[in-house]
């Protein structure tokens, strides 16, 4: 046989001469579980995928998010595998990587059960000691279509190919449709195949680590008018102590779930009467939530801003000149018709602030103005992603619009991201990253200049803040660019709270004026901030950080007197007026209980200072403290202890 041309490829940046028919996995020298893919000229790729003369060839190791995403999707294969052999009549609908794991949505009889997913989960395990080969192979439409005959949600992929959307990107979305087959390590027989983009695995022993989490139900393509499939999610990771890693957080997460402890500690709830996704605030979430806005008040005085309030309707030629029925119009309730009109509830509040800035004429020597508004706005979130306090459809924004000229843009840019992230911190929250989103040309208004102005304007103010800052490409809102401030929290998630927006655009299309120095008449700059995002979620992201222990300042009591006796309640009630008159929130527990049981009461309800007082106490003029967390301190002074805790709640400290 004649000799292989000679082909020359590019590895970490230096030239490699390689015989014709080289796989990027001999190229890399890939183990084939530590490089398990490669990215060919930037394209991601199975390790026997043959390099081309000219080719860049790079390496994609397990650990990396590419890497996950790889394997994630290759144990769905097995899983769906593992589904169709136990399930014969399951049909196959999509199995994308998602974040920290995967899923496969099929089409069953019955829902799968705790008992079903034990014994997919074995027989997945199976699977993977197997050792089955993952190959590649293309196909034509027509012979896909007959392959996948049995297959009717395959056979609808089949026909997005080339345009489909991001989750059905896994299965189509190329110009190349591809099947991948799961193969006998021995025999090479077929096991099982499925309709998929790839790349994935060499083969299923190179698998660490998976878990199946649970099942539920869900629309074929997210959409309500399709049929209802049953949905498996997992989790698979680099190795057991990364899986291990994670499943201890969720265990952590799960402790921390706003919705359980908003009801152990009677913060909030969701009366079914009222529809999915409204809240309502009981009396100590009510509490909490007053203090967070008052705290916000304050600070947004001192920064110099206006407050402004607006109704919660407005008739439809608003959002028509704002954009929003053209471009939001599916994240909206439905229109009221009223007086012959159309009415409908607001899902932003910047359209009318716009309004009073145009209320009346304006001079460059009342910019920058600030306008702030706790405002109440309503989206139709679907039920599907409705979740707690996080994700509402009833909720109060913390919204403010600031008003500039271009020469000030820079600078106000720059102030209002310190301001936000000092409250950020004054709240608990102090490991930040910020995150630039981008244009989408397929879903804004404006030129591509305003455009790349606004982002350039960000760009410069989150470098100022020395913060990493992650690129968020076609994600910004339809009318401008925006820095998202993602926060983690005390057990390392990351939770998107304040967002800042450069808008050139609605100040044109609302015709916003004001005359400048010259006597010209000139347009604003318009700046959309929202600190909390929404008072509801910042809520609940507190709860979850704090785990309910809100610091002193935030908590609905903080302070709670436990008598050892009856005999020791008038001793606690008078220290309880002398510390409401300091501004604490305090109660004494005059019940029937015992003492231990009235100690244990308070730590469920998560008090930070517990006062007991028996007879040395009251002779001394003298309280025990006793924290949340059990320790212990016997005999302080009562003016001692008054300090303590109102130095506490004024310096926001936690306890």
């Amino acid at each position: 046989m004649p000799a292989a041309a000679e082909i020359r490829v590019t590895l970490a940046g230096a030239e490699r001469v390689v015989a014709g028919g080289t796989t990027a996995g001999e190229v890399l020298e890939a183990d084939g579980r530590t490089v398990i893919a490669a990215k060919i000229n930037g394209q991601p790729r199975d390790l026997a995928a043959e390099v081309a003369d000219g080719d860049v060839v790079e390496p994609v190791t397990i650990e990396s998010d590419e890497g996950r995403a790889i394997l994630r999707h290759s144990t769905a294969h097995v899983m769906a595998q593992a589904v169709q052999e136990i399930f014969p009549d399951a049909r196959l609908g999509i199995g994308p990587p998602v974040e920290n794991g995967f899923y496969y949505d099929f089409d069953v009889e019955h829902p799968f059960t705790p008992d079903d997913l034990k014994r997919i989960e074995k027989r997945m395990r199976e699977i993977v000691k197997q050792g089955q080969a993952f190959a590649r192979r293309a196909v034509s439409d027509e012979a896909a279509r007959e392959e996948l005959a049995a297959e009717p949600y395959k056979l609808e992929l089949i026909g997005l190919k080339g345009g489909a959307a991001d989750e059905e990107s896994v299965e189509v979305g190329g110009d190349q449709l591809t099947i991948y087959d799961n193969l006998d390590p021995k025999s090479g027989e077929l096991c099982w195949k499925d309709l998929c983009r790839g790349p994935h695995l060499p083969s299923t022993r190179v698998i660490p680590a998976f878990k199946l989490m649970r099942s539920g139900g869900a629309y074929w393509r997210g959409s309500e008018k399709n049929p209802q499939l049953q949905r498996i999610y997992g989790t698979a990771w680099e190795s057991r102590e990364r899986q291990d890693d994670y499943l201890h957080l969720l265990e952590e997460a799960e402790k921390r779930d706003h919705r359980k402890l908003g009801a152990e500690l009677d913060l909030f709830s969701f009366p079914a009467e009222l529809g999915s996704g409204l809240a309502v605030f009981h009396p100590k979430g009510g509490v909490v939530r007053r203090i967070m806005e008052d705290y916000s008040r304050r600070r947004h005085e001192e920064a110099g801003y206006s407050f402004v309030n607006t109704p919660h309707i407005t008739k439809e030629n608003l959002y028509q000149v704002s954009g929003h029925l053209d471009w939001y119009a599916d994240g909206m309730f439905p229109p009221m018709e009223l007086e012959g009109a159309r009415y409908y509830l607001k899902p932003m509040n910047c359209p009318m602030h716009n309004l009073i800035f145009r209320s009346r004429g304006r001079s460059y020597r009342e910019l920058p103005l600030r306008l702030f508004e706790f405002g109440s706005v309503y989206r139709y979130e679907k039920s599907g992603v409705v979740h707690g306090l996080t994700r509402v459809r009833g909720m109060t924004q913390d919204d403010a619009h600031i008003y500039c000229t271009r020469e000030q843009m820079q600078d106000e840019l720059k102030s209002l991201l310190r301001f936000v992230l000092g409250l950020l911190r004054d709240y608990g929250l102090d490991d930040f990253y910020l995150e630039l989103s981008t244009r989408d040309p397929e879903k804004s208004i404006g030129s591509d200049a305003v455009w790349e102005e606004a982002t350039e304007a960000l760009r410069m103010a989150a470098q100022a803040e020395n913060l990493e800052l992650v690129l968020d490409p076609e994600g910004a809102a339809f009318y401008g660019p925006k820095i998202s401030v993602q926060a983690k929290d005390a057990i390392g998630r990351t939770w998107q709270m304040s967002t800042i927006q450069v808008d050139l655009n609605l100040p044109e299309r609302f015709e916003l004026e004001f005359q400048g120095a010259d006597g010209s008449r000139q347009r604003p700059v318009m700046i959309h901030r929202a600190l909390f995002g929404s008072i509801e979620r910042f809520f609940g992201v507190l709860v979850e950080h704090y785990a309910g222990a809100f610091p002193p300042w935030l908590a609905p009591v903080q302070a709670i007197g436990i008598p050892i006796s009856d005999a020791h309640v008038p001793y606690l009630n008078d220290v309880a007026k002398r510390l409401r008159e300091r501004g604490i929130r305090v109660e004494v527990d005059s019940s029937a209980d015992r003492m231990q049981k009235k100690i244990r009461n308070a730590q469920k309800s998560k008090v930070p200072y517990m006062l007991l007082a028996g007879d040395d106490d009251v002779a001394a003029g003298a309280v025990s403290f006793r924290y949340r967390n059990g320790d212990q301190k016997n005999g302080v002074l009562l003016e001692e202890a008054i300090t303590e805790i109102t130095t506490a709640v004024e310096n926001r400290l936690q306890v």
